[in-house]
C-alpha cells in the first residue's frame, strides 16, 4: 500500500524517539549503557505525489529525556540514580535546550532505505547530519542516526576523575507509525 502524499505528523503518541549511550574508560564496567526516551517531540514527514518521502523534520525538548533502561554496571540503577542521570542531562549536557533537525534532501540507499541529508541544531550548534530512514507500505517509519557529541560542543559526561565516561558517539533511534 503506498504512503499517502502530504504532511504526516508524528509524536510520542505515535512513536518512540530514543537515545542509546555507551561507556568508556578504565572504570567502564562500573557504569551503565543507557536507553533514554525523549518524551516531548514532534516530527513531520513530507510525502511527494509519487508516495516517496521528500523531507523530514524533528523538534524535541532537550529537557524531556527519561531513563528507561540501564544495562551493565556493578549494580542496577535505582530511582535515585535515574533521577540524578536525568538531572545531569537536563542541567549539564543538553541544558534543557530545544533540538531541531531539518532535512534538505533524500536519496535512496542500496539497501532500500533512505538517507535524509540535513542539519541538526543542538546547543546552538548546527552541523550536517545524515539520518537513515525506512518507511514501509503499512506506514511504519524507522530511523537511526549516530551523533558524536563533541562535534556539537558537548563534552561527554565523565565521573571518577575521568575513569568512567559516556562514549562520545550516541545512537538516536526512531520508530513510529503514520496515521492512515
Amino acid at each position: 500500500m503506498p504512503i499517502p502524499r502530504g504532511t504526516h505528523t508524528l509524536g510520542p503518541s505515535t512513536g518512540t524517539l530514543a537515545v542509546r549511550t555507551g561507556r568508556t574508560g578504565a572504570a567502564a564496567k562500573a557504569g551503565h549503557d543507557l536507553l533514554l526516551h525523549v518524551t516531548e517531540w514532534q516530527a513531520t514527514l513530507e510525502v511527494a505525489d509519487d508516495s516517496t518521502p521528500a523531507a523530514i523534520s524533528l523538534d524535541a525538548d532537550g529537557g524531556s529525556l527519561r531513563v528507561r533502561e540501564g544495562t551493565g554496571g556493578m549494580q542496577a540503577l535505582d530511582d535515585d540514580d535515574r533521577a540524578s542521570i536525568e538531572q545531569t542531562i537536563d542541567d549539564d549536557v543538553l541544558k534543557r535546550q530545544r533540538i531541531a533537525y531539518r532535512s534538505s534532501s533524500m536519496r535512496r540507499l542500496a539497501n532500500g532505505r533512505l538517507a535524509a541529508e540535513g542539519e541538526l541544531t543542538l546547543l546552538g550548534e548546527t552541523r550536517p547530519l545524515t539520518v537513515e530512514l525506512a518507511v514501509d507500505g503499512d506506514g511504519a517509519l524507522t530511523g537511526t542516526a549516530l551523533i558524536k557529541q563533541s562535534e556539537w560542543g558537548i563534552k561527554p559526561y565523565s565521573t571518577l576523575f575521568g575513569a568512567l565516561k559516556v562514549a562520545d558517539e550516541v545512537r538516536v533511534e526512531f520508530e513510529g507509525r503514520l496515521a492512515r
